[in-house]
Protein backbone atom coordinates (compact mmCIF):
# COMPACT_ATOMS: atom_id res chain seq x y z
CA UNK A 1 0.00 0.00 0.00
CA UNK A 2 1.27 3.47 -0.88
CA UNK A 3 1.33 5.72 2.20
CA UNK A 4 -0.92 8.75 2.00
CA UNK A 5 0.68 12.20 2.24
CA UNK A 6 -1.87 13.65 4.65
CA UNK A 7 -1.10 16.16 7.37
CA UNK A 8 -3.58 17.35 9.99
CA UNK A 9 -2.93 20.65 11.80
CA UNK A 10 -5.06 21.41 14.88
CA UNK A 11 -5.09 24.31 17.28
CA UNK A 12 -7.15 26.92 19.01
CA UNK A 13 -8.04 30.36 17.71
CA UNK A 14 -4.93 32.37 16.83
CA UNK A 15 -2.66 29.43 17.66
CA UNK A 16 -0.75 29.72 14.37
CA UNK A 17 -2.34 26.69 12.72
CA UNK A 18 -3.10 28.36 9.37
CA UNK A 19 0.33 29.95 9.16
CA UNK A 20 1.98 26.60 9.96
CA UNK A 21 -0.14 24.79 7.35
CA UNK A 22 0.68 27.45 4.75
CA UNK A 23 4.37 27.04 5.51
CA UNK A 24 4.10 23.27 5.04
CA UNK A 25 2.31 23.78 1.73
CA UNK A 26 4.97 26.22 0.52
CA UNK A 27 7.77 23.88 1.57
CA UNK A 28 6.19 20.98 -0.35
CA UNK A 29 7.56 22.36 -3.62
CA UNK A 30 4.27 21.42 -5.32
CA UNK A 31 1.69 23.70 -6.92
CA UNK A 32 -0.83 24.55 -4.19
CA UNK A 33 -4.59 24.88 -4.25
CA UNK A 34 -6.13 26.42 -1.17
CA UNK A 35 -9.62 25.13 -0.42
CA UNK A 36 -11.50 27.72 1.62
CA UNK A 37 -14.56 26.45 3.48
CA UNK A 38 -15.77 29.76 4.93
CA UNK A 39 -19.01 31.51 4.16
CA UNK A 40 -18.64 35.25 4.65
CA UNK A 41 -21.56 36.45 6.74
CA UNK A 42 -20.49 39.91 7.94
CA UNK A 43 -17.92 42.69 7.44
CA UNK A 44 -15.68 41.63 10.32
CA UNK A 45 -15.40 38.11 8.96
CA UNK A 46 -14.79 39.47 5.45
CA UNK A 47 -11.81 41.37 6.89
CA UNK A 48 -10.44 38.16 8.43
CA UNK A 49 -10.75 36.37 5.09
CA UNK A 50 -9.08 39.28 3.28
CA UNK A 51 -6.19 39.14 5.77
CA UNK A 52 -5.74 35.41 5.12
CA UNK A 53 -5.78 36.01 1.35
CA UNK A 54 -3.11 38.70 1.62
CA UNK A 55 -0.82 36.34 3.54
CA UNK A 56 -0.99 33.55 0.96
CA UNK A 57 1.28 33.47 -2.09
CA UNK A 58 -0.48 35.04 -5.07
CA UNK A 59 0.33 32.09 -7.35
CA UNK A 60 -1.69 29.65 -5.24
CA UNK A 61 -5.03 28.68 -6.70
CA UNK A 62 -8.18 29.20 -4.64
CA UNK A 63 -11.20 26.91 -4.58
CA UNK A 64 -14.18 27.70 -2.37
CA UNK A 65 -16.02 24.69 -0.96
CA UNK A 66 -18.39 25.63 1.86
CA UNK A 67 -20.36 22.34 1.58
CA UNK A 68 -19.03 19.81 -0.96
CA UNK A 69 -15.52 19.38 0.40
CA UNK A 70 -15.20 15.79 -0.86
CA UNK A 71 -16.11 16.89 -4.39
CA UNK A 72 -13.56 19.70 -4.27
CA UNK A 73 -10.79 17.37 -3.10
CA UNK A 74 -11.65 14.79 -5.75
CA UNK A 75 -11.67 17.43 -8.50
CA UNK A 76 -8.34 19.01 -7.52
CA UNK A 77 -6.31 16.09 -6.18
CA UNK A 78 -3.40 14.92 -8.35
CA UNK A 79 0.05 13.46 -7.85
CA UNK A 80 2.64 16.22 -7.42
CA UNK A 81 0.01 18.69 -6.19
CA UNK A 82 -0.71 20.07 -2.71
CA UNK A 83 -4.16 20.87 -1.38
CA UNK A 84 -4.49 22.96 1.78
CA UNK A 85 -7.97 22.79 3.36
CA UNK A 86 -8.71 25.61 5.80
CA UNK A 87 -10.72 24.67 7.75
CA UNK A 88 -12.91 21.81 8.96
CA UNK A 89 -14.29 23.98 11.75
CA UNK A 90 -16.03 26.35 9.35
CA UNK A 91 -17.04 23.53 7.00
CA UNK A 92 -18.84 21.72 9.84
CA UNK A 93 -20.49 24.98 10.90
CA UNK A 94 -21.80 25.36 7.33
CA UNK A 95 -23.28 21.86 7.50
CA UNK A 96 -24.85 22.22 10.93
CA UNK A 97 -25.94 25.87 10.59
CA UNK A 98 -27.16 26.58 7.05
CA UNK A 99 -27.13 30.29 6.15
CA UNK A 100 -30.88 30.61 5.74
CA UNK A 101 -31.57 29.49 9.33
CA UNK A 102 -33.23 26.29 8.15
CA UNK A 103 -32.54 23.14 10.13
CA UNK A 104 -29.49 21.21 8.95
CA UNK A 105 -30.23 18.69 6.24
CA UNK A 106 -29.49 15.02 6.71
CA UNK A 107 -26.54 15.45 4.35
CA UNK A 108 -24.12 15.65 7.29
CA UNK A 109 -24.04 11.86 7.54
CA UNK A 110 -23.25 11.50 3.83
CA UNK A 111 -20.84 14.43 3.44
CA UNK A 112 -18.56 13.42 6.34
CA UNK A 113 -17.92 9.86 5.08
CA UNK A 114 -17.51 11.21 1.53
CA UNK A 115 -14.80 13.59 2.77
CA UNK A 116 -13.04 10.75 4.60
CA UNK A 117 -13.17 8.65 1.42
CA UNK A 118 -11.66 11.52 -0.58
CA UNK A 119 -8.77 11.69 1.89
CA UNK A 120 -8.24 7.92 1.77
CA UNK A 121 -8.06 7.93 -2.04
CA UNK A 122 -5.87 11.05 -2.28
CA UNK A 123 -2.92 10.83 -4.65
CA UNK A 124 -1.32 14.20 -3.86
CA UNK A 125 -0.30 15.98 -0.67
CA UNK A 126 -3.18 17.20 1.49
CA UNK A 127 -2.93 19.44 4.53
CA UNK A 128 -6.09 19.79 6.62
CA UNK A 129 -6.60 22.52 9.25
CA UNK A 130 -9.12 22.39 12.09
CA UNK A 131 -9.76 23.98 15.44
CA UNK A 132 -9.49 22.06 18.68
CA UNK A 133 -12.44 23.45 20.61
CA UNK A 134 -13.06 20.65 23.09
CA UNK A 135 -10.60 21.74 25.76
CA UNK A 136 -13.00 23.97 27.69
CA UNK A 137 -16.14 23.50 29.72
CA UNK A 138 -19.14 21.63 28.34
CA UNK A 139 -21.34 24.23 26.58
CA UNK A 140 -24.77 24.94 28.05
CA UNK A 141 -26.76 25.02 24.81
CA UNK A 142 -27.79 21.85 22.96
CA UNK A 143 -26.79 23.23 19.54
CA UNK A 144 -23.36 24.22 20.78
CA UNK A 145 -22.86 20.85 22.47
CA UNK A 146 -23.82 19.11 19.23
CA UNK A 147 -21.28 21.23 17.30
CA UNK A 148 -18.47 20.58 19.81
CA UNK A 149 -19.24 16.86 19.84
CA UNK A 150 -19.42 16.57 16.03
CA UNK A 151 -16.19 18.53 15.54
CA UNK A 152 -14.44 16.36 18.12
CA UNK A 153 -15.59 13.23 16.31
CA UNK A 154 -14.61 14.65 12.91
CA UNK A 155 -11.16 15.65 14.20
CA UNK A 156 -10.64 12.15 15.61
CA UNK A 157 -11.57 10.51 12.30
CA UNK A 158 -9.29 12.79 10.28
CA UNK A 159 -6.43 12.35 12.76
CA UNK A 160 -6.78 8.58 12.46
CA UNK A 161 -6.40 8.82 8.67
CA UNK A 162 -3.43 11.20 8.68
CA UNK A 163 0.10 9.88 9.16
CA UNK A 164 1.16 13.33 10.41
CA UNK A 165 -0.75 15.29 13.06
CA UNK A 166 0.44 18.53 14.66
CA UNK A 167 -1.19 20.60 17.42
CA UNK A 168 -0.37 24.31 17.43
CA UNK A 169 -0.13 26.10 20.76
CA UNK A 170 1.03 29.72 20.97
CA UNK A 171 2.62 29.46 17.54
CA UNK A 172 4.58 26.35 18.48
CA UNK A 173 4.03 23.04 16.66
CA UNK A 174 3.58 20.07 18.95
CA UNK A 175 3.93 16.88 16.92
CA UNK A 176 1.30 14.38 17.99
CA UNK A 177 1.82 11.78 15.29
CA UNK A 178 4.49 11.11 12.67
CA UNK A 179 4.61 8.45 9.94
CA UNK A 180 6.89 6.36 12.18
CA UNK A 181 4.19 6.29 14.91
CA UNK A 182 1.19 6.10 12.59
Amino acid sequence: MIPRDLTFVLGGARSGKSLHAERLASESGFPVTYIATARIADDEFAERVAHHREQRPSHWKLHEAPVDLAGAVAAIDAPGHCILIDCLTLWLANLLCPPDDTPPAGELHTLLPAFEAALVSARGKIIVVSNEIGLGVVPLGAATRLYVDELGRLNQRVAALCPQVTMMVAGLPLVLKTPATA
